[in-house]
């Protein structure tokens, strides 16, 4: 008999009148059932939000860094048990589940970091006649109670990224979990329970999407941390245009080789990363490579090797340590993908490798000639699948690179320092990573996108700031 996962109302547990399961992505087994609040019970969890606004906003700053210090070392000391726990609700391969939660580790460590070293600016104002012996500090202090909105693709560490920054600075906190996979954060949950942090700082609520609208619209929840598809994310927006929004959206990354990235080593080194970050969370990431588009002088030569480096990542088990790719969140998903590869090849585009379904997995999938009209041109595939382009020199390639209607990142691979700096100034993303693939993510750097790929910024210092706003205090009468 399954045990019903108890959820966290207002830093304590809670129980249900109704649950739902989590199966496994890579055999449909049931890993757990999870309760599910009641309407009284988010009310109850909601208010309790608001009412820690002040009381939250108030306490020192070594009392929230301790509490975030507590957590990331929770986090180490459980990461086997946690790693396990994502493979099994999201069906990432071990290995990189293991590595998502040394990720939120390192965001848990640096926003106690972050709330230790926050201390505000100070200026002083008699640089007019007017402000002679006038002085002015400004701090920054939380806009109010924060929803978190959380994806199923990181379940750990993309809530990490929601709480952590909320923590840091003293914003009561409610986290709405993906219902694919919410069992790391009731675990983060566990964790939290540990510390002496004020009651209704914090709500982990595994709440049903149709309930959704109404938190976002609830008052008391003044600002809204979103990661998820582009569709939902402005949806939310718009209809809570006087709200402090912030919104991680979809991507269509682009990996750049241009013609100086020649020899058979930058070659072989582009290749693999372009395999390997296309397909890591089974392409279930934002920054996952989608496009290929490589100078005419170096294609040929690159699309055998990224071919090849493709076929050679192991799919299966993602509880196998050998595994490289796992399934798709669900067959649902996967089905998703298919039908967008199916349509890009009636359109005309060349299947290289890949192409095909098992239930929730998705082989890994390269194409070529991918035509402009085809779904996967234009959209976010969200799945192992990568299309190859040719292009004539930096101009066309960087116009490319900017023919999509997200900009989240890009990667190019080039030696030259001053392509690398045309790139930063003319790529319409939110970061590019030189000799790289898009991928490449530092947990604490900004990280977000422009166009549909949504507004603000994650990484914990630059979530606390959209968190928060300045207030100036004025001190008169000084001798300066």
């Amino acid at each position: 008999m399954t045990t019903t996962h108890e959820f966290w109302l207002a830093g304590r547990r809670a129980s249900g009148e109704t649950a739902f399961e989590v199966r496994h992505p890579h055999d449909g087994s049931l890993v757990a059932t999870v309760g599910v609040p009641t309407d009284a019970q988010v009310e109850e969890a909601v208010a309790a939000a608001a009412a820690a606004v002040p009381v939250f906003a108030a306490t020192p700053a070594h009392q929230r860094a301790t509490a975030l210090d507590h957590v990331a070392k929770r986090l180490a000391e459980r990461t086997e048990e946690i790693a396990r726990l994502i493979t099994a609700e999201n069906g990432k391969p071990i290995k990189w589940a293991r590595g998502e939660v040394g990720r939120a580790v390192s965001v848990f460590r640096w926003a106690a970091e972050e709330a230790r070293r926050t201390n505000g600016e100070t200026m002083r104002l008699d640089t007019d006649p007017g402000g002679t012996g006038r002085y002015a500090i400004v701090r920054r202090f939380p806009r109010g109670a924060v929803l978190g909105i959380a994806p199923f693709n990181f379940p750990l560490n993309l809530v990490a990224h929601k709480v952590a920054p909320a923590i840091a600075v003293g914003a009561p906190i409610i986290l709405k979990p993906a219902p694919a996979t919410p069992l790391s954060a009731l675990v983060l949950g566990e964790i939290l329970a540990e510390t002496d942090l004020p009651a209704g700082s914090w709500s982990v609520l595994p709440v049903e999407n149709a309930k959704m609208p109404a938190l976002v619209q609830d008052e008391r929840l003044p600002v809204i941390s979103f990661t998820g598809s582009d569709k939902v994310g402005y949806q939310i927006m718009d209809s809570v245009p006087r709200k402090h929004v912030t919104l991680e959206l979809g991507g269509n990354a682009a990996a750049v080789v241009l013609a100086d990235w020649n020899s058979e080593a930058d070659l072989d080194w582009a290749a693999s990363r372009i395999a390997l970050f296309a397909n890591y969370q089974g392409g279930q990431s934002c920054i996952s490579v989608q496009r290929v588009i490589a100078d005419a002088s170096v294609y040929d030569r690159l699309v055998e090797k990224v071919v090849a480096k493709v076929k050679a990542q192991v799919t299966g088990d993602p509880s196998d340590e050998a595994t490289d790719v796992g399934p798709l969140v669900d067959e649902n998903a996967a089905k998703r993908v298919e039908s967008w590869v199916e349509d890009a090849v009636a359109k005309g585009a060349e299947l290289l490798i890949g192409g095909s379904r098992d239930g929730a997995a998705y082989a890994p999938t390269v194409l070529a000639e991918l035509p402009a009209d085809a779904i996967l041109a234009r959209a976010e595939v969200f799945g192992p699948v990568l299309s190859l382009h040719r292009v004539e020199g930096t101009e066309e390639a960087f116009a490319a690179v900017n023919d999509s209607a997200f900009g989240l990142q890009a990667g190019v691979f080039t030696h030259d320092v001053q392509t690398a700096f045309r790139a930063h100034r003319e790529l319409e993303v939110g970061g590019v990573v030189i000799g790289d693939a898009p991928s490449y993510r530092a947990d604490q750097m900004p990280y977000g996108g422009v166009k549909d790929s949504g507004v603000g910024r994650e990484g914990v210092r630059y979530a606390m700031d959209d968190f928060t706003f300045e207030k100036v205090l004025v001190l008169t009468g000084l001798d300066l």
